[in-house]
């Protein structure tokens, strides 16, 4: 009798292709809830807070109060987007197609790359939704300074397409966005992303400069502000970037480990 070894060639990319990901990003698009979270949401409370008549009149930096409450508005939409879209996995976990696909020659890391390329595809339409209704609610911004802002915020919500992979692998699929929804709020609350920081106290103020959302706001109203410590603020970024990455692979590890 001979034996026969079978090996599984590994694709390129290690699964990676546009094929898949158009395929994810159209799954993504069916969840009506997302989309209405993501695209009206954040647009609402830009208009419900951010276009009383004294802040179109009122300068904050190189603009006006409503474009700076526009751009802390695009940034929580990019947030709740990246987290989302992230989160999903928990979903995909309780179906068992998590465990399926690691079946296939498809890489953890591939699919890890395309959630994360959905969710902050995700991010970016926010952003520019928010955008577009602040421009035609009297945001006022310099064209250059508004792309560096929006540009600025989009990369950095990358922490949040991370958290939403960590906390998709660390929660059960029917708890997941009832918990992150609140979650992403009270953390954008505490890092001076709806109140600006010097109108904390000072212990409110110090806590602020170690949660998720403060390098995040920091970084992309840089263009338009500097109302915060810019290398304090990468500093965050990259460090919560870090922890939910390790946290997304250290679960996602311990999730498919008995396939």
């Amino acid at each position: 009798m001979t034996t026969m070894a079978t090996t599984r060639t590994i694709p390129p990319l290690g699964g990676f292709s546009p094929a898949f990901l158009r395929l994810e990003f159209r799954r993504m698009l069916r969840n009506r809830r997302s989309v209405i979270f993501t695209l009206i949401m954040p647009s609402a409370f830009f208009l419900l807070f951010g276009t009383d008549g004294k802040y179109k009149t009122e300068s904050a930096g190189h603009g006006n109060v409503t474009a700076y409450v526009m751009v802390s508005m695009a940034v929580y939409g990019a947030m709740i987007a990246t987290t989302s879209g992230g989160a999903m996995v928990a979903t995909e976990r309780a179906l068992g197609w998590s465990r399926q696909l690691r079946l296939t020659p498809l890489q953890p890391v591939a699919y890890v790359a395309v959630k994360v390329a959905v969710a902050m595809t995700m991010g970016l339409a926010a952003i520019v939704a928010v955008f577009i209704v602040g421009d035609l609610s009297g945001a006022e911004l310099p064209f250059g300074r508004l792309l560096l802002c929006g540009v600025l915020g989009w990369l950095c919500t990358l922490v949040f397409a991370a958290f939403g992979l960590f906390m998709g692998y660390l929660l059960p699929s029917e708890n997941v966005m009832q918990l992150l929804g609140p979650s992403l709020a009270l953390l954008s609350f505490a890092g001076g992303l709806f109140v600006p920081l010097n109108q904390m106290s000072d212990v409110f103020a110090d806590i602020a400069k170690f949660t998720p959302a403060y390098g995040v706001g920091v970084i992309a109203r840089w263009p338009m502000e500097h109302d915060g410590n810019v290398a304090l603020a990468v500093v965050n970024v990259l460090a919560w970037v870090a922890i939910f990455v390790g946290g997304a692979a250290w679960r996602m590890s311990k999730d498919t480990k008995r396939v």
